[in-house]
């Protein structure tokens, strides 16, 4: 019997001695004295930063791309503020849903080729305005101070407004759990779990003429949302002295955010192929590779470089990267005069 009790208490010994060891290693991966390179520790991954397409990103793109070809003059669109109107929150406080959804309807108008004024955040142009009305900026020595002219500023013809309404959960949902085993103590058991659910996200937009504010186009969108869960495991005694208990899991969730940009998209979407005359997807059966709307939105070129460097190009995720362009490699290796 004592020696029983005393073979307990070393393996006990042994795993608090094991645990305080591991403890130990892992505290002396992060030293509290900074590196050679200024760094406590270097942050994993590394992933280069890539386009942030939707299903009908595509689409908006071509949009833009007949827009030009077809020497149509798309109208100048403001876009005000698309809201979150939901209510939904986190436990922590934070929203549920985006804040940013103007920002997307921007982005989608980008890529469908229209012209767009700011409206959402002046504060810079009313500062800007404020200073040269004090004669406080100067572009240049020989014209002094910068003169504020009369209708400088170009006004829209539309404006986008509206807010995402709808967050739904748990439409529908189905599961099953399953535990298994021997009733014998020292016999494994096993776990297997699995689920999926489906909630949804909508939001209303409507298009407005600014002169008149006559609301000439409303758009109603939902789109749902999937997520699973799967998990596994099994718990077992060995030799009435060992203990195995293992399990794995995975879990996913359709971005809700993403869903959000989606809807946005191809509501943008239908109210530009409105401006633009366009009677449906037809018009996209052409190909312009140096075109100058991609996936990533559009610009305004400012030099002739559209062989080398557009819209396209910028949808490469390993363009400009240190790791993956050899071209930035070479340069980082040497100095450029």
């Amino acid at each position: 019997m004592t020696s029983v009790v005393k073979s307990s208490a070393m393996r006990r010994t042994r795993i608090s001695a094991l645990l305080l060891a591991s403890t130990m290693a892992l505290s002396a991966c992060i030293a509290p004295v900074a590196g050679k390179n200024g760094l406590y520790a270097k942050p994993i991954g590394n992933a280069p930063v890539t386009a942030n397409p939707t299903p009908y990103s595509v689409a908006l793109s071509c949009m833009g791309q007949y827009a030009r070809n077809s020497s149509i003059t798309a109208p100048r669109i403001a876009v005000g503020r698309i809201l979150d109107y939901t209510g939904k929150v986190e436990v922590e406080g934070g929203a549920k849903i985006t804040q940013g959804a103007s920002l997307m309807a921007i982005s989608a108008f980008a890529k469908a080729g229209a012209r767009l004024v700011e409206r959402y955040d002046t504060s810079v142009s009313e500062l800007e305005l404020k200073y040269a009305n004090n004669k406080l900026i100067g572009d240049d020595e020989a014209s002094g101070y910068r003169k504020i002219k009369a209708g400088s500023v170009p006004g829209s013809d539309f404006y986008l407004v509206g807010g995402i309404t709808e967050l739904n959960y748990n439409i529908k949902s189905i599961g099953v759990d399953a535990f298994g085993g021997d009733v014998d103590v020292d016999d494994p058991k096993g776990f297997f779990n699995a689920k999926s659910y489906v909630l949804n996200i909508g939001l209303d937009l409507r298009l407005v003429e600014t002169r008149t504010l006559e609301v000439v186009d409303v758009i109603s969108y939902q789109k749902q949302i999937i997520g699973r869960e799967v998990g596994a495991g099994i718990f077992a005694f060995f030799n009435n002295q060992n203990i195995i208990d293992v399990s794995a899991g995975s879990r996913a969730l359709e971005p809700v955010q993403l869903a959000v940009r989606s809807v946005i998209e191809r509501a943008v979407l239908e109210m530009s192929a409105n401006l633009y005359g366009v009677s449906g997807p037809a018009v996209c059966n052409f190909n312009d590779p140096l075109g100058t709307i991609g996936l990533t939105g559009s610009f305004i070129t400012a030099y002739d470089n559209q062989d080398t460097n557009n819209a396209f190009t910028r949808q490469d995720p390993s363009r400009w990267h240190d790791r993956r362009d050899r071209t930035v490699r070479r340069g980082l290796r040497g100095r450029y005069d």
